[in-house]
């Protein structure tokens, strides 16, 4: 998939400068960007709907005993 973004001028030149001084494209910083803040928001959405329907909450015994942990 082809996408389009514009950068201001300062973030342009901070990836051109990483990208020469590696060797990797500006795309290939740009990807990884985008993945790393893409998990870090998704984990902030699961995260806020928990807040908001938390679920129903048990003990830890209650837990080993649905999970036959017990002794």
């Amino acid at each position: 998939m082809v996408i389009s973004v514009r950068f201001d001028e300062e973030v342009e030149n901070r990836l051109a400068a990483l990208s020469k001084l590696t060797g990797r494209t500006m795309s290939y910083y740009i990807r990884e960007a985008v993945i790393e803040r893409l998990e870090d928001m998704e984990d902030i959405y699961i995260a806020e709907k928990r807040l908001e329907n938390p679920g129903r909450t048990v003990s830890m015994t209650e837990l080993e005993r649905e999970l036959d942990l017990g002794d």
